[in-house]
């Protein structure tokens, strides 16, 4: 048996066509096969470069354990892949993740072809960049109880945080992010290296209240979360009156310790604390 082929994962552009670059164009063209998230899409792309005939095989969020492993049958037979996503580098909050992992555990050489990349441009154009460490949290659970707890820990990281959020759930989520940390430093991303692309800055309190419909691909950038001294202030009258009206909405206690942590500047176990407190009294 030969030597099993190479999978590439190649970045392509977040907008800007012009932002491919050569070794990926060169890499796409060398390839047997590519393996896309979007035939359509990727089939765009690489007829607007001269690329006809290629071999494009679809892996998408609902893909099978068949699917992939027919890709890791086609590298271990000696022929090369490249993996590409819709837009940006494979295997960040994308189905790509696991040919990789698949291919690995195979013994198949992997190659990463660098290049866009919506996190870095959002986070660098934001303007809140530190000299610490940023986090990355990817697309945020669509609702119920395990979005209430992902919003809740964002609320509560002191670190930069960036997420991807779906246009029609911006507001919402801005909104959430407000009720916690009001003051703290954000930034909506959005349509990045795109003719309309838009870098709006301010609060979470001041994004929340913008009345203007989001549209397009989005990134939302949290500052560093620095509690404020109205924050501080929270007294415990308040403090209860948010945690009443959580445990009303069914949340659990630990969930809302750490949004209120945030709103309140107090440690989280002493929020943690009295919400057990509360929701004991009430039962």
């Amino acid at each position: 048996m030969g030597a099993p082929g190479t999978l590439y994962a190649v970045a392509t552009p977040i907008g800007n066509l012009g932002d491919l670059s050569t070794r990926a164009l060169e890499t796409l063209r060398d390839c047997a096969i590519v393996v896309a998230e979007d035939t359509r899409r990727t089939r765009h792309l690489l007829t607007h470069f001269g690329i006809r005939g290629k071999a494009i095989e679809r892996l998408d969020a609902h893909a099978s354990t068949r699917d992939v492993d027919r890709v890791v049958e086609q590298l271990s037979a000696g022929k090369n892949v490249a993996l590409v996503t819709d837009s940006g580098t494979p295997a960040v909050s994308d189905p790509g993740a696991r040919v990789i992992d698949a291919a690995i555990a195979a013994g198949v050489r992997v190659v990463v072809v660098p290049g866009a990349s919506a996190l870095l441009a959002a986070l660098v154009g934001s303007g809140l960049v530190t000299d610490g460490p940023f986090r990355f949290a990817g697309f945020l659970p669509r609702d119920g109880t395990a979005r209430r707890a992902a919003i809740a820990q964002l609320c509560e990281s002191a670190e930069t945080v960036v997420l991807f959020e779906a246009a029609n759930r911006t507001r919402a989520t801005l909104r959430d992010l407000a009720d916690a940390t009001p003051e703290r430093p954000a930034c909506v991303a959005r349509e990045l290296t795109k003719v309309h692309e838009e870098y709006v800055r301010g609060t979470c309190g001041s994004l929340a209240t913008d009345e203007r419909t989001w549209i397009g691909e989005i990134a939302l950038v949290l500052g560093p979360h620095r509690p404020t001294e109205r924050e501080q202030r929270v007294t415990d009258t308040a403090l209860d009156a948010r945690i009443d009206e959580a445990l009303g909405r069914g949340e659990h206690a630990r969930t809302i310790a750490e949004r209120l942590a945030a709103y309140s500047g107090r440690p989280k176990r002493a929020v943690y604390e009295r919400v057990v407190a509360r929701k004991g009294s009430a039962g």
